[in-house]
């Protein structure tokens, strides 16, 4: 089912507006991006570079181990990463939680998007079952949804935003870039796959991007202390 576009925007600016209400002093030489996914920590660097602090990722911080992602929603889990990494580092955090929905198969895979065919499936095995699943369907519509939180380093919330991106689900994969479904996610916008995007186009039009640029203003509206732009 397809959620009601006003309620998920009334939504959207209701989160986004969690660390915009007021002048938050943010005392911070690192922030920490919560992915330990290559395609996302090159996002997360495309978008945050030149900033006045250093971006870590989970790469860094290798000891950690992951906590289990219960929540309904992507937002649950976003909220829940960034307030779990940020306690476990003492940094700021940021952590996202994002997936594709796809409307003929009831919002599947949503929140099981990097799990759909199981605990330790890869892209290419998600990818294969999306693509069987969908095999007899003629109704292609899906979207990328992504929450995004940012936690100061005694893990509570400070903002969060979600972006999406409407497209249509490919019967096969077209691109080499990207990751995850962006082969099989048509951009009728840009008319072309996520995958055969460039780094620039995709940032400035998928989900992820939408909702780190509304982290970036955040940011950039925040005043940052003991920091230099070290990226």
């Amino acid at each position: 089912m397809r959620p009601d576009s006003k309620e998920r925007g009334r939504r959207r600016e209701k989160e986004a507006g969690m660390g915009r209400a007021g002048h938050i002093k943010i005392t911070a030489q690192k922030l920490l991006a919560a992915t330990g996914n290559a395609g996302k920590a090159r996002e997360f660097a495309r978008m945050l570079k030149n900033q006045p602090f250093s971006l870590l990722t989970l790469a860094d911080r290798p000891d950690i181990a992951a906590p289990a992602e219960t929540g309904l929603t992507f937002l649950d889990n976003a909220k829940a990463k960034a307030s779990y990494y940020a306690r476990m580092t003492g940094e700021c955090c940021v952590a996202d939680d994002s997936g594709l929905e796809v409307y003929a198969l009831g919002g599947a895979p949503g929140v099981m998007s990097a799990r759909y065919a199981g605990e330790k499936a890869d892209d290419a095995e998600n990818n294969r079952l999306l693509l069987q699943n969908m095999a007899d369907r003629d109704d292609r519509s899906c979207r990328f949804v992504c929450a995004l939180a940012l936690a100061d380093a005694a893990g509570a919330i400070l903002f969060s935003a979600e972006g999406e991106t409407g497209g249509v689900l490919l019967r096969e994969e077209r691109g080499a870039g990207g990751f995850g479904y962006d082969p099989l996610f048509f951009v009728p916008a840009l008319g072309k796959t996520l995958a055969e995007a460039s780094p620039q186009e995709k940032d400035a039009i998928s989900h992820r991007g939408r909702a780190l640029a509304a982290l970036l203003t955040f940011l950039q509206s925040s005043c940052f202390e003991n920091g230099e732009a070290a990226n």
